[in-house]
């Protein structure tokens, strides 16, 4: 079930304090991005962060499950905390400190023909 476009709307409103937050369409869901980082993902309606140990050590106890079927688990931010912004800008901060910077892009080859 995709997600309300509304949802993304409001969870990257609510994050706008940690950064240049943004949301991007893939596979019929949304990868959330700070600074270059993915550092987590909306998927049927629930808010999933890229676990970090500083992350854990900051939500607490907080249950992880996969965003999608064979997806590693990632914390899984209860509805009731999107209203938190404090809470949850602190938590991206947190995640994406940790997040190593993705890996350039190889440049693509001419096609021969």
């Amino acid at each position: 079930m995709a997600t309300d476009k509304h949802t993304v709307a409001f969870i990257v409103d609510q994050l706008s304090a940690a950064g240049d937050v943004s949301a991007k369409p893939m596979f019929g869901e949304h990868g959330l991005y700070c600074a270059g980082k993915m550092f987590g993902m909306i998927c049927d309606g629930q808010l999933f962060i890229k676990p970090t140990a500083g992350g854990r050590a900051f939500a607490g106890s907080i249950e992880e499950a996969p965003p999608y079927p064979g997806a590693k688990p990632c914390l899984l931010v209860d509805a009731d905390r999107w209203d938190d912004s404090d809470w949850l800008v602190e938590l991206v901060r947190i995640t994406t400190t940790e997040l190593p910077l993705p890996k350039p892009k190889a440049p693509r080859k001419p096609k021969s023909g």
